[in-house]
């Protein structure tokens, strides 16, 4: 420890987001990077789980028909996933939309967020997560691929398996999602810093500093 270094500031960052949501993942990105580049802050990231599908079936729908009733066709979407996948290249994020086969619903695996916070491993969950999703093309709506991603971070495998068969933490999203839009958050990724000051969108890092700053400023 470096006991002349200036004391860091404890910030908490409420990030609202849906692990099926490439712009929250771009945007999440951007966010760590500009806090890296910050060590006069200690960030707390606190996730918060918003549901861009709830009324998907459980075990998801297939890729081209998610399109379809979304976009209205693949045409359409492979050109903002272009776009997407571009801005990705630049924050070293590989998109590769072709190997999705089906559009989960994410509630497993915002529950499997919570859970792996118990253990101090929600950030890196989170990331494992758009990983798995956007560049492998996981299917993290099956409680089996999500227990071996559990896994795959050091966690216990048959502890998340027992977990994801419960209804555990089901209600603390749902809450979660009804709270983002009883606060007027209709689009992610929503970035709330220290409680007052709220961001939409996949903002650049510099945009996201200069809240940051605001939120410091005022205390």
């Amino acid at each position: 420890m470096n006991i002349l270094a200036p004391p860091r500031t404890r910030l908490p960052i409420e990030v609202v987001f849906d692990l099926v949501c490439p712009w929250c993942c771009l945007g999440i990105r951007r966010l760590q990077r500009m806090l890296r580049s910050r060590p006069d802050v200690a960030a707390e990231l606190v996730w918060r789980p918003f549901l861009l599908n709830p009324d998907l079936a459980p075990q998801g729908v297939p890729r081209q028909e998610y399109l379809v009733r979304k976009f209205g066709g693949e045409e359409r979407a492979r050109r903002l996933h272009g776009t997407i996948a571009e801005l990705g290249r630049a924050e070293g994020l590989e998109f590769r939309f072709d190997r999705i086969r089906r559009v989960p619903h994410s509630l497993d695996a915002h529950r499997l967020v919570r859970w792996s916070g118990r253990f101090g491993m929600a950030d890196a969950m989170v990331d494992i997560l758009f990983e798995a999703y956007f560049t492998e093309g996981a299917d993290i709506g099956d409680a089996a691929v999500l227990a071996g991603i559990a896994g795959r971070l050091g966690l216990d495998t048959p502890a998340a398996r027992r977990f994801l068969a419960t209804a555990a933490e089901v209600e603390a999203v749902h809450s979660d999602n009804l709270r983002a839009h009883r606060l007027g958050i209709n689009g992610v990724p929503c970035f709330v810093v220290a409680g007052r000051h709220a961001i939409a969108g996949a903002q650049e890092p510099e945009v996201l500093e200069r809240l940051l700053d605001v939120a410091l400023v005022e205390g």
